[in-house]
């Protein structure tokens, strides 16, 4: 049995003339991060591994998550291929995942999540927003089998305002 979790980074600023892996999150951005890392800690199973996009926005959001969740530093990580917008990138972080993990935890960014969890999760959904959470559970052994999965977890900001 494999769980992944994903989430799509809180909502960022356009403040300031960055480069877009650059940009920070705004303040309901930084709010809303919050607000599921606390709604998360009683929901998700034990967590194994935890890997961001390294954008700015996805390793904010992951930090200010895993602090919640009360999460170790040693099972994150930096994966800049999650820095992808049309998924295939992910996927293959997905299916390459060491089976010893049996749940994984993404951070990373829109269309591909939104297109992820429509592609392996039963539950289809318009859009994932940011700060979004969808958990999908696999009946399977090994990630690079994960086909579609059943939905366990769907929590987005605005359900928790």
């Amino acid at each position: 049995m494999k769980t992944l979790y994903i989430i799509r980074h809180a909502k960022s600023s356009w403040e300031f003339d960055l480069d877009d892996h650059k940009r920070p999150l705004n303040k309901r951005g930084l709010r809303d991060a919050n607000l599921i890392g606390k709604e998360l800690k009683g929901l998700v199973k034990t967590i194994n591994k935890v890997v961001s996009s390294d954008a700015e926005r996805a390793k904010s959001t992951a930090k200010i998550i895993l602090d919640n969740l009360e999460i170790d530093d040693s099972i994150f990580s930096l994966e800049p291929n999650l820095y992808d917008f049309n998924g295939h990138q992910v996927i293959e972080v997905i299916k390459n995942c060491d089976n010893k993990v049996n749940t994984l935890l993404i951070f990373g960014h829109n269309h591909a999540f939104t297109s992820i969890a429509n592609l392996y999760g039963r539950d289809m959904i318009d859009n994932l927003p940011t700060a979004g959470v969808i958990g999908i559970e696999f009946d399977i052994d090994s990630w690079k089998d994960i086909s579609v999965g059943k939905n366990i977890l769907t929590l987005f900001p605005k359900d928790l305002r």
